[in-house]
C-alpha cells in the first residue's frame, strides 16, 4: 500500500471551509482512497496535511477515467506567493543557490502557460463559478528570517509557527501561498524518504492561512527530483522548481485539504508526480525551470502546455 497519502478529517475540513466564507459544505473523506493514507513516523502528525511522494516510492495505479471533483470550498482565485528563507545563511547553509533558483521560478511563473493548468479549477460563491486567476507578479514578496534559529529537524507545528511569522511579516491575504524554506542539513523528519514536501492549512494570527513546508530539495538527491529532467549537474535544481511547483498549483486549487479540488488518487500535482513525459524545462521571463505536468480536466491528460 501507498503510505504517502493523508485521510481528510472530515470536521476539520468543514471547520476550515467555514471559516473561509466559501461553500456551504464539504464532503466527507469517502473518496479518498487507501493509496492516500500514511503511516506516522518519527512522531510526525500530517493527519491534516497533503503530501507529494518521493520519486522512487510506489506510485499509485492511475485510472485513465479520473477526474478532479470540487468539494465546496475555497480555491486561490488571486493567486499569489510569499516565501520565507528561513534561516538560509544564519542557521543553514544555501551551498546549492536554492534561494535564488527559487525566488526566481516564483517570480516568472505568474501568467505562465504551465501556471494556466489551475485556470480551469473555480470555487462556488453565491451560486458564481470564480475561477483562479494566472495574472503575472504572483510572487509578492521573499524574506530571510534571521530571528528566529531554525531547529535541525523542525517539527511541523515549529514550521506553522514560521508561516505566521511569514504572515505577520507582509500581511494577510486570503489567496496566498506561505510558503517556508529550510536550508542545508535542517530538514523535517520523513523528508526524502516519506515525502518531498506537503502544504496543508494553519490558524495564524487569527486567520486560516494555506502553507508549504518546503525542505532544502538537495539534501534528497535524485529521491526528490535533482536530475529529473536535465542530466548532470545542470539538473541539480530540478527537483526545487518541481517540487515547489508541484505544491504551489495544488495551494491554490486546495488550500484547505481535501476541500477543494481532488480525486480518489489525489490532486492536480499527484495524478501527474514524476511522470516524464510530460515533465520538462519550461521557459519563463525569468529562467528556464524543470516541472512536473499538471492535470487538466479539460483534456484528461497531464500538461505542462496550458489546458
Amino acid at each position: 500500500m501507498n503510505q504517502l497519502k493523508v485521510a481528510a478529517v472530515a470536521l476539520f475540513a468543514l471547520a476550515l471551509t467555514a471559516c473561509s466564507g466559501i461553500g456551504s459544505s464539504v464532503p466527507g473523506p469517502s473518496h479518498v482512497s487507501q493509496n492516500q493514507t500514511m503511516t506516522v513516523n518519527h512522531g510526525l502528525d500530517l493527519s491534516h496535511a497533503h503530501v507529494m511522494r518521493t520519486r522512487f516510492s510506489q506510485a499509485p495505479a492511475i485510472n485513465p477515467n479520473v477526474a478532479l471533483t470540487y468539494g465546496g470550498g475555497a480555491v486561490e482565485k488571486k493567486a499569489k506567493i510569499y516565501v520565507v528563507f528561513w534561516g538560509f545563511n544564519v542557521s543553514g547553509s544555501d551551498p546549492s543557490g536554492e534561494q535564488t533558483y527559487l525566488t526566481a521560478f516564483l517570480t516568472g511563473v505568474g501568467g505562465s502557460p504551465w501556471m494556466n493548468v489551475d485556470h480551469q479549477y473555480y470555487q462556488i460563491v453565491g451560486g458564481i463559478h470564480q475561477k483562479i486567476q494566472n495574472k503575472t507578479g504572483m510572487l509578492l514578496g521573499t524574506w530571510v528570517d534571521s530571528t528566529n534559529p531554525v531547529p535541525s529537524s523542525p517539527t511541523d507545528s515549529q514550521v506553522q509557527a514560521e508561516a505566521g511569522k511569514l504572515e505577520a511579516h507582509f500581511g494577510f491575504l486570503r489567496d496566498a501561498s506561505y510558503v517556508v524554506a529550510t536550508p542545508h542539513g535542517h530538514n523535517i523528519n520523513g523528508f526524502g524518504t516519506q515525502f518531498c514536501a506537503y502544504h496543508q492549512a494553519t490558524s495564524q494570527g487569527g486567520h486560516i492561512i494555506a502553507y508549504t513546508n518546503l525542505p532544502y530539495m538537495t539534501d534528497a538527491g535524485a529521491s526528490c527530483g535533482q536530475n529529473f529532467i536535465n542530466p548532470g549537474s545542470g539538473g541539480l535544481l530540478d527537483g526545487v522548481s518541481i517540487v515547489e511547483g508541484h505544491e504551489l498549483s495544488e495551494s491554490q486549487t486546495d488550500p484547505q485539504p481535501f476541500s477543494g479540488w481532488n480525486s480518489s488518487q489525489g490532486e492536480i500535482g499527484d495524478l501527474c508526480a514524476w511522470l516524464s513525459p510530460p515533465a520538462g524545462d519550461i521557459t519563463l521571463s525569468t529562467g528556464t525551470f524543470a516541472v512536473q505536468g499538471l492535470w487538466t480536466n479539460a483534456h484528461s491528460r497531464c500538461s505542462i502546455n496550458g489546458i
